[in-house]
């Protein structure tokens, strides 16, 4: 399959997903679609026993392309919200081990695809943040979206965080939980492929048991229909007041 969004390197039994994807890596619907097939398909390639998500150097991804996600029209929107729901049911029931090498700024929708993964391995860097800070657009987080966030933080925590709009450095991120390592970003890719290395020397069969075992609640997050969250999603989008914050920040961002 041709994808247009991501590359994908093969390893001797592991594969390397890069998103290239544009100037920052917004997050549309050829990058949700591209993640979707890539992730299912190298699921069921026994030729690969691990997988390794990054992004480019100093820059993982910006998050999502709200303005045309938002603006383009209900049947654009549909598309993307199915395929980005559908990305994240692929990533988060990848059997095997997937690591994920987040190489700079991961905001919003962009740390949602980290915790995907099984262990998250963070560049350093000022500008190199994850959470999620929807409220300073007065934008709702959807509902898997949150699900998933809450699954790593904690409810009480997660909402809190929300609320204060707060994004973490790798070193807070590690700090509350939501990575793993924090290394100076030329070392995130090494980082990630020995560990990923380590996991490969556990007997395939007994990793992907003992993931689904101890991943039951999070895997339970995307058993599911995605029907009404994607209409929820839309509709919440499409409300007047949103439209015209969005429409402002479209505005912001050309000046």
């Amino acid at each position: 399959m041709i994808y247009t969004s991501i590359t994908v390197e093969r390893k001797e039994n592991y594969a390397i997903v890069q998103l290239d994807g544009g100037k920052v890596n917004e997050i549309n619907t050829a990058m949700v679609r591209d993640l979707k097939h890539v992730f299912t398909a190298l699921d069921q390639d026994d030729s690969v026993r691990g997988l390794i998500l990054s992004g480019r150097p100093h820059g993982f991804s910006a998050g999502l392309d709200i303005v045309n996600i938002a603006m383009g029209g209900k049947v654009k929107a549909e598309e993307f919200w199915n395929y980005y729901h559908e990305a994240l049911q692929a990533m988060i029931r990848f059997s095997k081990p997937f690591v994920c090498a987040i190489t700079g700024y991961a905001p919003a929708g962009a740390t949602i695809l980290a915790l995907c993964a099984d262990y998250r391995v963070m560049g350093k860097g000022t500008k190199h943040v994850v959470g999620m800070h929807e409220f300073k657009l007065s934008m709702q987080v959807p509902e898997l979206l949150s699900n998933i966030y809450a699954y790593h933080l904690g409810e009480k925590q997660a909402w809190e965080a929300v609320q204060q709009m707060k994004l973490y450095t790798s070193d807070q991120a590690l700090e509350v939980g939501l990575v793993n390592e924090s290394v100076e970003v030329e070392s995130v890719l090494e980082r990630s492929e020995l560990y990923l290395q380590k996991m490969l020397n556990i007997h395939t069969p007994v990793f992907t048991e003992t993931k689904r075992l101890l991943r039951k609640n999070l895997l339970n997050l995307v058993d599911r229909d995605f029907t009404q969250l994607v209409k929820d999603v839309i509709d919440n989008l499409s409300d007047p007041f949103t439209q015209k914050v969005i429409q402002e920040f479209k505005n912001n961002l050309k000046k």
